[in-house]
């Protein structure tokens, strides 16, 4: 294992906007607890963001629909045959990727089901905004806000209370920034600019998190300490980063608004951000998912008090050779099945829940590079023991023109927050009152009840 991971407790305090009343599951408010009393001791929580948009219509083939075929004549994946490289029968409607093949006993065990056709309220094909929009849980805002992760863990533990929410491969996800503090793992690039290993006291909180006798922990206490920067670095780099949410330069002034070139791609490097780097437009790590897993189980094992965990992998803007059963995004989805299979043997207690989720979907039609574009809904999946799994949920109407956005999208029947707020509610027993702090401007969907099931 490279020993340039480390440790980084922060309390970064966002302006927040104010929340506003609605409408939950219970009907009439419920008071929000105090820091401490909510259930967070009964489950964890662990969400994947594919960065980049990734094609679920590809991973989640809707073989039984002929204009599946009609507009991809050159990526579709081919209806189920029994064969290596068609797709994996998982009933009438859908089949899974080629790719995908080691998430197939979770659906058989009924532990993976997925949503179709969710997302934002409304369309936003710019990478930049819907990702960050997504991570505060706030459409439509662009200015600085609590990502909806930190936003629970306060829930627990309150701004100065320990941190209960880990973060493994970036160095400042938004879904994680925010009052309450959490513990951040940077991987990579990531790390080598921010590290900080040369402050005693985040040095051992660190080793104190890899204090297992497990392999991870042993080669990473051999090798800590080997790469150091100044805190100075991580200051300029923090502020940097501050610099570019808050869409400010370095003096203080407002930067000039983002052009958007036709498809919503933001055109530059003034449009990223630091939880965008090698993201939506880089290349994958191969390995990095999976890896990043590895070291989430470990160190929640390690530390019980961890109660919510964040990963994310990039390399999903398949615009161009997109491949079907083979190829770029086939990789890439092979890639996924073999790190969310690793979360799944880590976060298999009863209480446990895995979401994976992207900011937008692909067209539903191939472009003329065999690729495709930035779209609308797309599916997330979700897996635990609490899940009704081996079945989807939510509304699907197929891929008929008619039935598109603008033509063109795969709709988004289901606002993403409201299957957040099911697995929120059914995973830690979440008020209505902390369910609208976490998830500001949600209304219940009861077209996804049963999703998961009560406590």
């Amino acid at each position: 294992m490279h020993p340039d991971l480390f440790f980084l407790q922060r309390r970064r305090l966002l302006q927040g906007g104010a929340l506003s009343a609605l409408p939950l599951g219970s009907g009439a408010w419920a008071q929000a607890l105090a820091p401490g009393t909510t259930s967070l001791d009964g489950g964890r929580l662990v969400v994947v963001l594919l960065r980049g948009a990734y094609d679920g219509l590809s991973a989640l083939v809707p073989y039984a629909d002929r204009d599946y075929y009609a507009v991809r004549p050159n990526i579709a994946i081919a209806a189920p045959d029994g064969s290596t490289q068609t797709a994996l029968r998982l009933d009438n409607t859908f089949a899974l990727h080629p790719a995908l093949a080691p998430l197939l006993p979770l659906w058989q065990q009924g532990v993976l089901g997925f949503v179709p056709a969710a997302g934002l309220p409304a369309p936003n094909r710019s990478h930049f905004d819907a990702q960050y929009q997504m991570e505060i849980a706030q459409p439509g805002r662009t200015s600085s806000a609590p990502g909806w992760l930190n936003q629970v863990a306060g829930l627990r533990a309150g701004v100065r209370g320990p941190a209960v929410a880990l973060g493994v491969g970036e160095a400042n996800p938004a879904i994680l920034g925010g009052p309450a503090s959490v513990k951040l793992i940077p991987r990579g690039q990531a790390a080598e600019r921010t590290g900080v290993l040369a402050n005693d006291k985040t040095r051992q909180a660190l080793l104190d998190l890899y204090a297992g006798d497990d392999s991870l922990s042993r080669a990473f206490r051999q090798g800590a300490g080997s790469r150091m920067q100044s805190a100075q670095e991580l200051s300029s780099e923090k502020a940097a980063a501050d610099v570019r949410r808050n869409g400010m330069d370095a003096a203080g002034m407002p930067m000039a608004d983002r052009q958007l070139d036709r498809d919503g791609t933001p055109p530059g490097a003034q449009a990223q951000s630091a939880q965008m780097l090698a993201a939506s437009n880089g290349a994958p790590d191969p390995v990095g998912l999976q890896l990043d897993a590895q070291h989430l189980g470990t160190l929640m094992r390690n530390d019980r008090g961890l109660r919510l965990g964040f990963l994310s992998a990039g390399g999903w803007d398949t615009h161009a050779n997109q491949g079907a059963a083979t190829g770029q995004l086939a990789n890439n989805l092979g890639n996924l099945a073999r790190g969310v299979a690793q979360l799944r043997r880590d976060f298999s207690e009863p209480g446990d829940a895995i979401v994976v989720m992207s900011e937008f979907g692909r067209t539903t039609a191939e472009n003329g590079t065999r690729g495709t574009d930035h779209g609308f809904g797309n599916a997330m999946w979700l897996i635990g023991n609490r899940v009704n799994g081996g079945r989807w949920h939510g509304q699907w109407t197929g891929l008929a023109r008619g039935n598109l956005n603008e033509g063109r999208d795969l709709p988004a029947h289901h606002d993403y927050r409201g299957v957040l707020a099911q697995v929120l509610r059914r995973t830690f027993a979440l008020s209505d009152a902390q369910l609208a702090t976490a998830l500001p401007g949600v209304n219940w969907d009861r077209r996804l009840d049963g999703l998961l099931a009560k406590i």
